[in-house]
């Protein structure tokens, strides 16, 4: 059946002199007798022409081309693609608190006070530190916060020629630059043969000019560093401080506190483990938590709770400042908050667990078409590989474009850069063995037309809207602007 409205026309292509959906009320005055004439345009704006009708088909039929949560299977929960309850996006847009402005006083702003103090003490609670700042929008945000925390507390002791970060080659990509903003020498260290953290390497990088290490815990090859306190006590006797990337907190959440693993500054995705969307890029939270002895050095202010009110505390002279306007992303805060008052400890663990068994049961059951690079238990998330001695013209891109006919959102490919032609496979917790199944099955089908029909993978996707793009041209020469 033909397509009305297809795809590739765009709604000003499909503009008809003359037709509207609404009838604009004459101004009753002119615009140039109220603005200036440079700012006045010189000739008229070309807006498409459209009935209300035509406009919501357009928007309709653009909208069913979309991969979603509710309608696919996103493989890559790195990126947040996770379900998130709409319970919680029904209770933050409550006019309570999208009504509420920022600069109210503090008697007039009670419950979304309360919600900021309450979830401080929950994620200190669970991760074993001390305090929490709630301010970052995101992982990375959350990344430069600990890092200037790190640089303040090292000033504060007037160790000043602490400047370098060590980062290993299994962290977190924003990791070196987060290190970098932050005015530090970076230091890569290479990670040992099994994926994890090389004690040799760690020593030889650690020195007087150390002011932080950074790990990412499990990290980006889905393993968890069984040497973590080890690696910690050498931090720790070389004068540093012991960072970790909490992105993938939702592998440990429940099973593990940092602070027990010797954890000094933390950050934690609430917009990926503690169920609040951020896919599309935003908006998202970073809270930054600290042991013992660091609070000072957080962003002020602090909610703190006295005499039946919350309000915010005394500012610390110590504080690296504001991170954020206001106090971040407050409607993010909220669903993290729903969260957690809706779970316990042991559905806590839970949600690990079925994190770890959902990665473990894809790389397990693909073991004999695309092997874990790293051939042993993993985490959260599973990193394979492309045996090139059974199919040596077929590319990870490849793979996932395939996948794409197939229904499913391709998973993060070609990072992390230790991997040969990583294909990065996350579940998430929230995915039931059918879909994981299907999953599976597809992937099979593909490595089956791999190694019998391969030229046929290299013209995927076939049955999508867009077909296969030059995506580098794409990304160094976007065209993003309609000319007539």
């Amino acid at each position: 059946m033909t397509n009305a409205y297809p795809h590739n026309i765009l709604s000003i292509e499909k503009s008809v002199k003359g037709r509207r959906g609404v009838k604009v009320c004459t101004p009753s005055c002119k615009a140039e007798n109220i603005l200036p004439s440079k700012y006045l345009r010189k000739t008229e704006i070309n807006l498409p022409e459209l009935s209300e009708f035509d406009t919501v088909r357009h928007f309709t039929n653009l909208s069913r081309l979309n991969f979603c949560l509710d309608t696919h299977f996103y493989p890559l929960g790195s990126c947040t693609m996770k379900y998130n309850p709409k319970s919680y996006d029904i209770l933050s847009a409550l006019d309570n608190f999208t009504s509420l402005h920022p600069a109210l006083p503090e008697a007039n702003a009670q419950g979304t006070l309360q919600i900021i103090y309450e979830l401080d003490n929950m994620l200190a609670k669970i991760t074993g530190l001390s305090a929490f700042t709630l301010q970052p929008s995101a992982g990375a945000h959350g990344e430069f916060c600990g890092a200037l925390i790190a640089r303040a507390y090292h000033a504060n002791r007037k160790d000043k020629v602490r400047t370098q970060i060590i980062v290993p080659d299994t962290a977190h990509g924003t990791n070196p630059a987060t290190a970098a903003m932050a005015g530090c020498e970076v230091v890569n260290i290479k990670s040992a043969q099994n994926g994890k953290v090389d004690l040799n390497e760690l020593q030889k990088a650690l020195s007087e000019k150390t002011a932080l290490v950074m790990l990412t815990i499990p990290n980006t090859v889905g393993l968890f560093e069984e040497d973590i306190l080890q690696i910690a006590d050498m931090v720790h006797r070389a004068g540093a401080l012991l960072y970790m990337d909490g992105a993938n907190l939702n592998a440990l959440i429940g099973l593990v506190k940092p602070a027990d693993m010797g954890v000094d500054i933390m950050h934690i995705n609430l917009h990926k483990t503690l169920a609040t969307p951020h896919g599309g890029g935003g908006p998202g939270a970073g809270a930054v938590g600290v042991r013992q002895g660091l609070e000072d050095f957080l962003p002020n202010p602090r909610v703190v709770y006295k005499d039946g009110k919350y309000s915010f505390a005394k500012k610390s002279k110590l504080s690296i400042g504001k991170m954020k306007s206001f106090y971040g992303n407050i409607s993010i805060l909220i669903r993290a908050y729903c969260y957690l008052k809706q779970l316990d400890g042991d559905t806590l663990k839970d949600i690990a667990k079925n994190a770890i068994i959902n990665a473990n049961y894809v790389r397990v059951k693909l073991k004999n078409y695309f092997p874990a690079f790293f051939d042993t238990k993993c985490m959260h998330e599973c990193v394979l590989t492309i045996d090139k001695t059974k199919m040596p013209t077929v590319k990870t891109l490849d793979i996932a474009k395939n996948l794409l006919d197939k229904g499913f959102h391709a998973p993060t490919i070609y990072f992390p850069l230790i991997v040969p032609e990583a294909l990065m496979i996350e579940p998430t917790e929230t995915e039931n063995k059918q879909v994981l199944d299907k999953f599976i099955e597809a992937l099979k089908d593909i490595y089956n037309k791999a190694l019998h029909t391969p030229d046929v993978l290299h013209e995927a996707p076939l049955n999508c809207p867009v077909k296969r793009i030059d995506e580098v041209s794409a990304a160094r020469e976007p065209n993003l602007r309609w000319t007539k």
